[in-house]
Protein backbone atom coordinates (compact mmCIF):
# COMPACT_ATOMS: atom_id res chain seq x y z
CA UNK A 1 0.00 0.00 0.00
CA UNK A 2 1.16 3.53 -0.59
CA UNK A 3 0.46 6.93 0.97
CA UNK A 4 0.32 10.26 -0.13
CA UNK A 5 0.85 12.76 2.39
CA UNK A 6 -1.29 16.57 2.30
CA UNK A 7 0.59 17.96 5.11
CA UNK A 8 -0.60 21.38 3.67
CA UNK A 9 -4.39 20.48 3.93
CA UNK A 10 -4.09 19.90 7.93
CA UNK A 11 -4.95 24.11 8.05
CA UNK A 12 -7.62 23.67 6.20
CA UNK A 13 -9.26 20.92 7.55
CA UNK A 14 -8.67 22.20 11.17
CA UNK A 15 -9.74 25.76 10.57
CA UNK A 16 -12.30 26.49 7.57
CA UNK A 17 -15.15 25.51 9.05
CA UNK A 18 -15.31 28.57 11.52
CA UNK A 19 -15.18 32.55 10.06
CA UNK A 20 -13.07 34.92 11.37
CA UNK A 21 -15.48 35.78 14.46
CA UNK A 22 -15.17 32.16 15.58
CA UNK A 23 -19.25 31.57 14.13
CA UNK A 24 -21.00 28.68 11.64
CA UNK A 25 -19.85 29.83 7.40
CA UNK A 26 -23.68 28.52 7.07
CA UNK A 27 -25.82 29.97 9.65
CA UNK A 28 -23.54 33.20 8.62
CA UNK A 29 -24.27 32.85 5.09
CA UNK A 30 -27.63 33.05 5.70
CA UNK A 31 -28.14 35.94 7.76
CA UNK A 32 -26.16 38.44 5.67
CA UNK A 33 -28.98 40.69 4.87
CA UNK A 34 -27.65 40.49 1.05
CA UNK A 35 -27.20 37.15 -0.61
CA UNK A 36 -24.27 35.53 0.13
CA UNK A 37 -22.07 35.76 -3.45
CA UNK A 38 -21.85 31.68 -3.16
CA UNK A 39 -25.05 30.30 -2.31
CA UNK A 40 -26.75 29.19 -5.37
CA UNK A 41 -30.44 27.99 -4.83
CA UNK A 42 -32.39 28.22 -1.07
CA UNK A 43 -35.54 26.00 -0.43
CA UNK A 44 -38.31 25.89 2.58
CA UNK A 45 -35.59 23.99 5.52
CA UNK A 46 -31.97 23.73 3.01
CA UNK A 47 -29.91 25.46 0.88
CA UNK A 48 -27.22 25.21 -1.90
CA UNK A 49 -23.51 26.89 -1.70
CA UNK A 50 -20.66 26.30 -3.36
CA UNK A 51 -17.31 25.34 -2.20
CA UNK A 52 -14.93 28.22 -1.27
CA UNK A 53 -11.76 25.70 -1.25
CA UNK A 54 -13.40 23.80 -3.91
CA UNK A 55 -12.24 20.21 -5.37
CA UNK A 56 -13.03 20.64 -8.95
CA UNK A 57 -15.35 23.33 -10.12
CA UNK A 58 -19.17 23.19 -9.30
CA UNK A 59 -18.64 21.41 -5.78
CA UNK A 60 -21.44 22.09 -4.49
CA UNK A 61 -22.78 21.75 -0.52
CA UNK A 62 -26.17 20.78 0.48
CA UNK A 63 -26.72 22.36 3.74
CA UNK A 64 -30.07 22.52 5.94
CA UNK A 65 -30.64 25.82 7.32
CA UNK A 66 -31.17 24.32 10.84
CA UNK A 67 -28.10 24.14 12.76
CA UNK A 68 -27.31 20.64 13.49
CA UNK A 69 -24.38 18.10 13.39
CA UNK A 70 -26.05 14.95 12.58
CA UNK A 71 -28.26 12.88 9.77
CA UNK A 72 -30.01 11.84 13.44
CA UNK A 73 -30.99 15.41 14.55
CA UNK A 74 -32.93 16.17 10.90
CA UNK A 75 -36.87 15.62 11.26
CA UNK A 76 -38.26 14.06 8.03
CA UNK A 77 -38.99 17.18 5.94
CA UNK A 78 -35.23 18.11 6.27
CA UNK A 79 -34.29 14.99 5.07
CA UNK A 80 -36.42 14.76 2.13
CA UNK A 81 -35.30 18.15 1.19
CA UNK A 82 -31.88 18.10 2.10
CA UNK A 83 -31.75 14.65 -0.80
CA UNK A 84 -34.34 16.68 -3.15
CA UNK A 85 -31.68 19.15 -2.91
CA UNK A 86 -28.74 16.96 -4.03
CA UNK A 87 -30.68 15.67 -7.27
CA UNK A 88 -31.12 19.09 -8.36
CA UNK A 89 -27.57 19.97 -7.69
CA UNK A 90 -26.54 16.71 -9.35
CA UNK A 91 -29.32 17.79 -12.40
CA UNK A 92 -27.67 21.57 -12.56
CA UNK A 93 -24.28 20.40 -12.47
CA UNK A 94 -25.02 18.11 -15.43
CA UNK A 95 -26.65 20.82 -17.55
CA UNK A 96 -24.06 23.17 -17.22
CA UNK A 97 -20.57 20.91 -16.58
CA UNK A 98 -21.70 17.76 -18.34
CA UNK A 99 -19.51 15.55 -15.86
CA UNK A 100 -18.81 12.19 -16.21
CA UNK A 101 -19.87 11.20 -13.09
CA UNK A 102 -20.36 12.53 -9.27
CA UNK A 103 -18.62 11.71 -5.20
CA UNK A 104 -21.73 12.51 -3.22
CA UNK A 105 -21.39 12.24 0.51
CA UNK A 106 -21.03 13.35 4.18
CA UNK A 107 -18.08 13.36 6.41
CA UNK A 108 -19.78 13.45 9.99
CA UNK A 109 -17.44 14.78 12.91
CA UNK A 110 -13.90 15.54 12.99
CA UNK A 111 -12.40 12.13 13.27
CA UNK A 112 -14.50 11.80 9.32
CA UNK A 113 -12.61 14.79 8.25
CA UNK A 114 -15.19 17.48 8.40
CA UNK A 115 -13.98 20.42 8.12
CA UNK A 116 -16.91 22.86 9.15
CA UNK A 117 -17.65 21.37 12.56
CA UNK A 118 -21.42 21.21 13.77
CA UNK A 119 -23.63 22.03 10.49
CA UNK A 120 -24.24 19.05 8.51
CA UNK A 121 -23.13 19.36 5.15
CA UNK A 122 -23.59 17.34 2.06
CA UNK A 123 -20.89 17.82 -0.60
CA UNK A 124 -21.44 16.72 -4.50
CA UNK A 125 -18.11 17.30 -6.86
CA UNK A 126 -18.69 16.36 -10.39
CA UNK A 127 -15.88 14.32 -11.81
CA UNK A 128 -14.80 13.85 -15.46
CA UNK A 129 -12.78 11.26 -16.82
CA UNK A 130 -8.82 11.33 -16.63
CA UNK A 131 -9.20 14.19 -13.84
CA UNK A 132 -6.80 12.80 -11.14
CA UNK A 133 -6.28 16.19 -9.42
CA UNK A 134 -1.93 15.39 -9.42
CA UNK A 135 -1.16 19.43 -9.11
CA UNK A 136 -2.63 19.20 -5.40
CA UNK A 137 -0.28 15.82 -4.86
CA UNK A 138 3.04 17.21 -6.62
CA UNK A 139 2.24 21.06 -6.77
CA UNK A 140 0.28 21.75 -3.60
CA UNK A 141 -2.32 23.80 -5.55
CA UNK A 142 -5.84 23.14 -7.44
CA UNK A 143 -6.21 23.91 -11.21
CA UNK A 144 -10.04 25.46 -11.35
CA UNK A 145 -10.65 26.62 -14.84
CA UNK A 146 -13.52 29.25 -13.79
CA UNK A 147 -13.70 31.33 -11.05
CA UNK A 148 -16.65 31.11 -8.38
CA UNK A 149 -18.53 34.01 -9.18
CA UNK A 150 -18.94 32.48 -12.63
CA UNK A 151 -19.41 29.36 -11.38
CA UNK A 152 -22.29 30.83 -9.17
CA UNK A 153 -24.15 32.69 -11.61
CA UNK A 154 -23.99 29.09 -14.37
CA UNK A 155 -25.82 27.03 -11.50
CA UNK A 156 -28.16 29.46 -10.11
CA UNK A 157 -29.71 29.54 -13.86
CA UNK A 158 -29.41 26.01 -13.80
CA UNK A 159 -31.06 25.63 -10.10
CA UNK A 160 -34.02 28.25 -11.83
CA UNK A 161 -35.40 25.12 -14.34
CA UNK A 162 -34.44 22.27 -12.24
CA UNK A 163 -35.80 22.53 -8.61
CA UNK A 164 -38.35 25.19 -9.44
Amino acid sequence: MQRLWTPWRLDYVTEAGTTAYGGCIFCEALKRPEPDPLVVHRAASAFVILNKFPYNNGHLMVVPNRHVEWLADLDAAEMTELMALTQAAERALTSVYHPHGFNVGLNLGKSAGAGVLGHLHLHVVPRWNGDTNFMSVIGEMRVLPEELPRTAERLRAAFQSVAG
